[in-house]
């Protein structure tokens, strides 16, 4: 995957749109749900999401620059969402919502086949039933592949705290494993 998003990085900084659509294919749901959870609102979440890859267009002559072009792109939409914030909400706080995560698309994956339909099911219900932050912190790092210092930068807290949100994620997810394999569908 790396070397894809490398190949559309090159391509949208020598101006090639199709590069830019798989991109924005490859990114927008991920970059939607961090604006959605900043944000609070679909509409805007959607219209940040756009504005994210209008820039990336616009400053496609500098992307060569960039070391890291998908915490550039998490980067970019937490910045763009927070000024929308201040511009259109000043009175609102910035922090996360009740916002549920979809589950993803059932696929014949060998895990989709061996976990069933309904753990899946199980499973996403406990990762909605976490605390807004602590949801949100483990899409980013288990979901999106981010590191943890990148997610403590992007939502300015600390290494640590991303961490124990994790880490609370994990437990709880556990224990939804455990109850699925001594009580099987």
């Amino acid at each position: 995957m790396h070397d894809e998003i490398s190949e559309w990085q090159h391509g949208i900084h020598t101006g090639d749109t199709p590069a830019l659509k798989k991109l924005y294919d490859h990114f927008s749901p991920s970059l939607f749900h961090l604006a959605l959870a900043i944000i609070h609102t679909r509409e805007m979440a959607e219209e940040i999401v756009a504005d994210v890859f209008i820039q990336v267009w616009q400053k496609r002559k500098h992307l060569d620059q960039v070391q890291n072009l998908k915490w550039y792109l998490y980067a970019t939409t937490r910045n763009i969402a927070l000024n929308y914030l201040r511009k259109y909400a000043p009175h609102k706080t910035s922090q996360l919502d009740d916002t549920v995560l979809p589950a993803p698309p059932a696929g014949n994956t060998p895990e989709d086949l061996l976990i069933g339909h309904e753990a899946m099911q199980q499973i996403y219900l406990a990762i909605n039933e976490l605390p807004p932050q602590c949801r949100l912190i483990f899409k980013l790092v288990k979901e999106d592949g981010l590191k943890y210092r990148e997610v403590a930068a992007l939502l300015d807290i600390s290494v640590k705290t991303v961490e124990n949100q994790v880490g609370i994620a994990l437990k709880k997810l556990l224990k939804i494993k455990a109850q699925h394999i001594s009580n099987p569908l």
